[in-house]
């Protein structure tokens, strides 16, 4: 088994300010960091952040997040402008630290997507992307940890670790294969879709998309519902609850269909929220309910399949990282807002949807 050859530095965890002083020292001019996190979200709306792990050249260790109280020095180097985040599946860490930080990172590399775009599984996880490229087993014992209990064991630490001790070498090997396929181009412009504040803001006018069988409801019903959804919302941010602590799913449907009276104590925060927030009756409600397919958009979503099918196997992808059966038959009704119209995707699909006379 081959070792990692940069030598870490590992603590057992920084829990103090003066710790993560001489760790951020340690790492001050290093700009692409391996980056991990471990939260909790069980009884909250917002992720509870435990643990910031950071890997680099120069060193690696496992930060106490709720241990410490000055936070700020750690995010002024995190969120740098040349700081490159090295992270597998980045999306919920990201969204844990925009909880505390109200930033985003400048600069992205997701190493799941890197591997599907060299022909690794889709969502590949990082333990077998570590063992595919590192030929390196890491444990799952702890990925249903309580990552808020103090002392944490060694083991879970050691396992917290580990999901940034390989990070950069499988990122080197990626990035490395990604130039020579000329693909490089391509995890930037992903990166890039991860870098937007509508991902990680709550949008409470879309609270009805949350909701377990609006779709099912009559038209006539989906403004009392979208309200209530947009209230159950605006309470579970604000006390920051579960949504459904605030109101079941199978409640909601039932008020919205008067099937039972709303309870006093709800309706009257109800009726004041809605006073309060009259521009949100202005909500857009579309519901995509599920249409069958005619039997010329079967046709065509077939041929533009044997399509992207085909230039998927020129570049080694799965095709459905360039274009999915919903997305196609959005296409085919209309929809020009589908992500294979844009970036590297439509470069690949351009030509072909030209001759084709699709575009």
């Amino acid at each position: 088994m081959n070792e990692w050859p940069y030598r870490y530095k590992i603590r057992q965890m920084i829990q103090t300010q003066t710790q993560l002083s001489q760790f951020l020292s340690l790492i001050k001019h290093e700009t692409e960091l391996a980056i991990d996190t471990e939260f909790k979200r069980v009884s909250t709306y917002y992720p509870v952040l435990c643990l910031v792990q950071i890997a680099s050249k120069s060193a690696t260790d496992c930060i106490d997040i709720l241990a410490i109280e000055d936070l700020s020095p750690l995010f002024e180097k995190l969120y740098q402008k040349d700081c490159l985040w090295i992270v597998h599946s980045a999306r919920q860490d990201i969204e844990a630290m925009y909880y505390l930080s109200k930033q985003l990172p400048k600069r992205l590399f997701d190493t799941q997507i890197a591997a599907s775009l060299l022909g690794h599984p889709m969502q590949i996880s990082y333990q077998v992307l570590t063992q595919v490229l590192q030929n390196i087993y890491l444990e799952k014992a702890y990925t249903r940890l309580d990552w808020t209990i103090r002392p944490l064991p060694d083991e879970a630490l050691e396992y917290a670790l580990d999901d940034v001790r390989y990070l950069l070498k499988n990122f080197y090997q990626l990035e490395s294969q990604l130039k020579t396929e000329h693909k490089l181009h391509w995890i930037e412009q992903e990166g890039k879709l991860l870098l937007n504040t509508k991902l990680y803001n709550p949008n409470i006018k879309n609270a009805w998309k949350n909701v377990k069988g609006f779709s099912r409801l009559a038209k006539k019903t989906h403004h009392l519902a979208a309200q209530l959804a947009m209230f159950r919302e605006y309470q579970a941010i604000h006390k920051n609850k579960p949504r459904k602590w605030i109101m079941s799913d199978d409640k909601l449907i039932n008020y919205a269909l008067k099937k039972e009276p709303l309870p006093f104590g709800i309706r009257t925060t109800f009726n004041k929220f809605l006073v309060s927030n009259e521009q949100l009756n202005e909500a857009e409600i579309i519901v995509n309910k599920h249409i069958l397919s005619t039997k010329t958009e079967k046709t065509k979503k077939n041929e533009l399949q044997k399509l992207v099918q085909n230039i998927a196997n020129q570049y080694s992808l799965n095709d459905k990282i360039i274009a999915n059966s919903r997305s196609l038959l959005s296409f085919i009704r209309g929809d020009r807002s589908v992500i294979f119209l844009t970036g590297w995707r439509f470069n690949l699909l351009k030509e072909e949807l030209e001759k084709c006379k699709i575009v």
